[in-house]
């Protein structure tokens, strides 16, 4: 039939893409393993099957021709795809090994998955760790994360993730700080307040949510200390320095000792989800969904994030 081509071999596509990756057909074969008479070859017969040019040829030259240019940078990522894939089915057949990069928050990778960790790597010996904490949310792709743990509502929608569950939280303070300042007893008492909080945009502090019943309010807290780490509110809320909203296993034994109070405890704040997330490109490696399936195991039973002993019996 008039403008059908026969079908390709794959390996004629991979040859191609080193020749133009490579600029070159003997620094191709040398990459490929192969004599440059193959991979010579090799282009005149995609070239053949195809029925039209994809190099100009000098003797010190190898320039891909337009048809050539867009093959490579479609054949680039069909060939990246089917090794991805390759690599996913062949890990059914093993045990998890290898490397895994996760990135976290400071807080919950010190307090978490720091204490979790050590089961994953006894379950799965032959997996490596690299554990990437920081307080800025990274990019996964270009930094070469496996996958995040993301607290909050997930603004990036190119990214596939599973939620583990959510975190409680409260506002609170330390006995100090009241001592001096004395307690709110409503919410507009807030506004006269120390807070210390996360920076938002514009310098500004994220607003405080709260629920009591059907009634809403919000709050715009005024911050004596703006930090960009939820371990470190902990901290100053604890040491004195202010009024802040803290995760449930963080303050709840704190509140339990006597050594934090719980302010104004007739208004609940918004519980966070507690996602991991991934790159969609690709399908996940037996590294990375041992991981999920075992962070996913934890949080269903013995979780101390999700341990709020405020709300025990």
């Amino acid at each position: 039939m008039v403008g059908t081509v026969e079908p390709l071999d794959l390996n004629l596509l991979r040859i191609f893409e080193r020749v133009a990756s490579l600029a070159g057909f003997s620094a191709a074969a040398r990459a490929l393993g192969l004599p440059k008479s193959n991979v010579s070859r090799g282009v005149a017969k995609l070239e053949a099957t195809l029925r039209t040019r994809l190099f100009q040829r000098t003797t010190r030259h190898v320039v891909l021709t337009a048809a050539g240019q867009a093959l490579r940078e479609r054949c680039a990522v069909l060939l990246e795809g089917l090794g991805e894939a390759v690599e996913y089915v062949s890990g059914f057949a093993d045990a998890p090994h290898g490397h895994i990069k996760i990135s976290s928050g400071v807080g919950f990778g010190v307090n978490v998955l720091a204490e979790a960790l050590p089961a994953f790597l006894d379950r799965y010996p032959d997996v490596r760790v690299t554990l990437d904490l920081s307080t800025r949310s990274v990019d996964l792709v270009a930094e070469g994360v496996d996958c995040a743990v993301r607290l909050g509502p997930l603004r990036d929608s190119s990214l596939i993730s599973t939620q583990l569950g959510a975190m409680n939280r409260y506002l609170c303070a330390a006995p100090s700080y009241l001592a001096k300042r004395g307690s709110p007893a409503t919410i507009d008492d807030l506004a006269r307040h120390d807070a210390i909080e996360m920076p938002g945009a514009n310098g500004r502090a994220f607003p405080w949510t709260f629920r009591r019943g059907s009634e809403m309010a919000r709050v715009d807290p005024q911050p004596r200390v703006c930090v960009d780490e939820a371990l470190a509110i902990f901290r100053l809320v604890k040491n004195g320095s202010g009024i802040g909203v803290l995760s449930a296993y963080l303050c709840g034994p704190e509140v339990v000792a006597g050594r934090l109070i719980r302010l104004l405890p007739d208004w609940s704040c918004p519980a966070v989800p507690v996602s991991l997330v991934y790159p969609s490109r690709r399908e996940l490696a037996p590294t990375v969904r041992a991981f999920t399936e075992f962070m996913k195991e934890a949080s269903e039973t013995d979780s101390s994030w999700r341990d709020d002993p405020l709300t025990r019996g």
